[in-house]
């Protein structure tokens, strides 16, 4: 080599070896990837006079090269993708030629035919390969030499750390947004959670949740269906034309996945959605079933939904969901202490109805009781004296149970009070009462009466059954019972087209009387396989014969307890009258 030539090539090296120390120190102090990528065109393509380049970066999820820088015309276009067939094996080399004139070069790619001689060198770390760097051939139409060759691979190299580093430090960047965006979520969320729970006004709650649609996630056309003790409605919309029918809704609800995205098969099973260009649809669940759906419209930035939205999106519903649901459990709980306050009440004032004290009679021992199942029963008692001092005694029942029972029980007492003063016989007495409840009551409310009037002079005692349960008369030196039945039907079923009739007997010393309500026969075993019945109740008041009224009684009740295991469904009323 001549002297010249040796100098030519010293003051080339020097001159590279400055570039790549420049190079060096520029891509160092950047982390730009737009900035690595651009100085890599111009340097390679700048220095060694080269008039065509791209970089190819590499998408490892599609197998697929884009496109990212581009200099020079008749060139691809940034943005375009490419593949090779041999993807694996050219990303084993670090220099690959392409020349159509070349019958020994590699076969050119598709995405080159047209562009003549082009070179690849290899971008890529020890970890990873990234892409290509793609220069066509030098201005004077001249191929790279060996130097050149050289200088570019080691340029890439740096370049290649250089794209590695922007990518980490892009990635961390997005990361950190991203996180700062979760946290910004998570304090709002909080913030409005707080909101939520103060609140008790359920127009208060969704106006929050309108705010919070449209000014955390811009979105100004929504709308949110509630289901509220079976029935489903909208409960609040923005911007929405129109409405929702119930066959509608209901499709809404059927839909199975937590978050759908709007296509044209649902746009066209459901028009509304379409005309409100809806995009999505939330489900929102209480305690694991689905309660609410949100149906959401575009942003108003013009954004796509991420994941992260829709995730965000769900736990404001269900924040809303949770306080609405809140709302209405406290509602329910008001509604159930008013309801329970009035019923205290109305059972105070009902069991004031009962006589208290019993009037006593020297002649008879006496004792009565009501033992309700619900807080106001049906069975009715009373013991009455009259303006002659004669005693009377009526027990009842009324079908069904709670305040419409309690309310007839009530108006069949008055009718007695209104009655006892009048000259008039038991017989009609009960026709008229009768009567009454027929025209007065609903044709499924009937009472099964017993009354009778006791001469404490005489010692006879005059009834009529209208239906009751037969009371039980148990004579002084007799084991048999004898069952009180004349009389005639239960009250309320039908006018009186025949008298009641009535019977009279006389009571003598020891006898006993025992008047109850099916509340004591017709009580059953703990698994309901046996009733009580009326030979039990007969065998429990003579083991007791000998024992004062209140014992008797209070057995009777004890009795009916262990027998149905302390279970009771229906009222219990007796009334116990032993002549002394």
């Amino acid at each position: 080599m001549s002297a010249s030539g040796l100098h030519f090539n010293e003051k080339h090296s020097r001159f590279e070896l400055r570039t790549l120390l420049e190079t060096s120190r520029l891509l160092a102090e950047s982390h730009d990837m737009d900035f690595v990528l651009n100085n890599l065109l111009l340097i390679t393509m700048g220095k060694l006079m080269v008039p065509r380049g791209m970089i190819l970066l590499f998408e490892p999820e599609n197998r697929r090269y884009v496109v990212s820088k581009t200099k020079g015309r008749n060139i691809l276009s940034e943005g375009e993708t490419v593949v090779f067939d041999n993807t694996e094996e050219i990303q084993e080399r670090a220099v690959v030629h392409y020349d159509p004139k070349d019958g020994d070069s590699e076969e050119m790619p598709e995405f080159l035919n047209g562009y003549g001689r082009y070179t690849l060198f290899n971008l890529r770390t020890n970890s990873e390969h990234i892409g290509f760097l793609c220069l066509g051939l030098k201005g004077d139409n001249s191929t790279l030499r060996r130097h050149e060759i050289e200088f570019i691979e080691s340029l890439a190299m740096m370049s290649s750390v250089a794209i590695a580093n922007s990518r980490m430090v892009t990635e961390l960047k997005q990361t950190n947004r991203a996180l700062d965006r979760k946290i910004h979520e998570l304090n709002t969320l909080f913030d409005l959670s707080k909101d939520f729970n103060r609140m008790v006004d359920r127009e208060e709650i969704i106006r929050i949740f309108k705010f919070a649609m449209l000014g955390q996630m811009l979105i100004r056309r929504f709308f949110f269906v509630l289901e509220r003790d079976g029935n489903r409605s909208l409960a609040a919309t923005n911007s929405i034309k129109g409405t929702l029918d119930k066959d509608e809704i209901d499709s809404l609800f059927s839909l199975t996945e937590d978050i759908v995205t709007v296509g044209h098969e649902l746009q066209n099973d459901l028009p509304f959605l379409q005309k409100n260009n809806i995009r999505a649809l939330i489900s929102l669940y209480f305690q694991d079933e689905k309660m609410a759906v949100v149906g959401i419209g575009p942003r108003a930035n013009g954004e796509p939904y991420t994941e992260s939205d829709f995730d965000f999106l769900q736990s404001l519903g269900n924040l809303a969901l949770l306080s609405i649901q809140k709302t209405l459990l406290l509602e329910e709980r008001i509604e159930k202490e008013r309801l329970e306050e009035e019923l205290s009440i109305a059972k105070s004032i009902q069991q004031g109805l009962f006589p208290h004290p019993l009037p006593l009679h020297p002649a008879l021992d006496v004792a009565a009781q009501n033992v309700p199942s619900q807080q106001m029963g049906g069975d009715y008692f009373d013991i009455l004296e009259t303006p002659e001092k004669n005693l009377l005694f009526a027990i009842a029942d009324v079908t069904g149970k709670g305040t419409p029972a309690a309310l007839l029980m009530a108006n069949l007492q008055a009718m007695l009070h209104v009655l006892l003063p009048v000259d008039i016989s038991l017989d009609e007495a009960t026709g008229r009462i009768n009567d009454m409840i027929h025209q007065n009551t609903p044709s499924n409310k009937f009472v099964t009466f017993f009354w009778g009037l006791f001469n404490p002079e005489t010692s006879q005692f005059r009834y009529v059954n209208a239906g009751h349960n037969p009371p039980l008369l148990f004579r002084e030196g007799k084991e048999e019972s004898r069952e009180l039945k004349e009389g005639g039907l239960i009250l309320g079923a039908m006018p009186t087209t025949t008298p009641y009739r009535s019977n009279t007997i006389t009571l003598e010393s020891g006898d006993l009387l025992v008047c109850y309500t099916d509340g004591v026969t017709e009580a059953v075993s703990p698994h309901g396989i046996e009733e009580y019945g009326e030979e039990r109740l007969s065998e429990c008041i003579r083991a007791r014969r000998s024992q004062s009224s209140k014992k008797i009684m209070q057995a009777i009740i004890d009795d009916v307890r262990d027998f149905t295991g302390d279970r009771q469904y229906d009222d219990i009323t007796l009334i116990v009258v032993k002549v002394k």
